[in-house]
């Protein structure tokens, strides 16, 4: 009996000891002088691609986790009526344009004969009435005119805006990223604004993390950051802070002691840079938690877990 109680308290007394290492190396590690550390989640900055018209959907490209590139076409709206009203558009911009050549000729002569009266009425050479009938086929030979230039340019106009409305039914991707959602499939009908892809920009990951009013007040834009992900806890990810929060997040109603203002807590986001993202942009998965370190203090040394495995020796 005496046996087992000596070996329960050796058991005991080694299960105080790790616990007791265990602990003091925890509070070691997050005590690092100018260095503090908050927990948060990778996260990258999420597009949608959405029709701009009403319309069927007739084309869809890509599925969930393809990659795309800026500029893909990733989806096409149904074009067949667009189509017939760029015909259409077209042809009456034929139209007026022809008509705009008759008008030009007929007002280069209407201008030519009125010059020419003025010229002989000053001599004494024609009638009055002879030149006011030249000013005046000269004046709406020039009404004409501008007639027809406002009608080519309202022809032009719809010209353009056919064919606008023909790209934007070509649904494109404006970043290089990974399709994340696709929620609209071929031959749906789609109002304007109608959401057909989630796309995350794989050149914009971030970590959003908070830290109390004490550290936040020393962060700055462009302070080191080391982000440790659980999922790969043995290599850290730099990164650079691109924002602190002016606003607390976390406030209680009433801040009356100095023990509630410690509670204020600032929100912090650090980005990864898109250099770094481009090698890596099979791996990328939003959503991992994992802690952020952040330098405050510039001549604090990272260390050995924080240290860069290309830096390291």
């Amino acid at each position: 009996m005496k046996k087992i109680i000596i070996i329960m308290l050796i058991l005991c007394a080694a299960a105080l000891g790790y616990y007791a290492v265990k602990t003091y190396l925890n509070n070691a590690k997050y005590n690092q002088p100018g260095i503090a550390c908050g927990n948060g989640r990778l996260e990258a900055t999420e597009v949608s691609i959405s029709s701009k018209l009403d319309g069927r959907l007739e084309v869809v490209s890509f599925n969930e986790g393809d990659k795309v590139k800026k500029g893909d076409v990733m989806a096409v709206m149904q074009l067949n009526i667009l189509n017939a009203e760029l015909k259409q558009a077209e042809a009456e911009l034929k139209k007026v344009q022809a008509e705009l050549k008759q008008q030009e000729s007929k007002f280069k002569f209407a201008e030519a004969e009125k010059k020419r009266y003025d010229g002989l009425l000053a001599k004494g050479a024609t009638t009055r009435e002879k030149a006011e009938k030249a000013d005046s086929e000269y004046l709406a030979a020039l009404a004409e005119l501008e007639a027809g230039n406002a009608a080519v340019a309202s022809a032009e106009a719809k010209v353009i805006r056919v064919k606008e409305n023909i790209n934007d039914s070509h649904l494109t991707s404006p970043v290089n990223g990974r399709v994340q959602y696709r929620v609209a499939e071929q031959g749906e009908i789609l109002k304007s604004g109608g959401k057909v892809f989630n796309v995350i920009d794989l050149s914009d990951v971030y970590i959003t993390f908070f830290l109390p009013e004490t550290i936040a007040g020393k962060v700055k834009i462009g302070n080191e950051v080391r982000i440790v992900l659980d999922a790969i806890p043995d290599v850290p990810i730099p990164a650079k802070v691109t924002f602190v929060d002016s606003v607390a997040q976390f406030t209680p109603k009433t801040v009356e002691t100095k023990e509630e203002r410690q509670k204020l807590m600032f929100r912090v986001k650090a980005k990864i840079e898109p250099e770094l993202l481009a090698k890596y942009e099979d791996r990328i998965m939003t959503g991992l938690p994992g802690e952020a370190w952040v330098k405050y203090d510039d001549n604090a040394q990272w260390p050995d877990f924080l240290v860069l495995k290309k830096d390291r020796k």
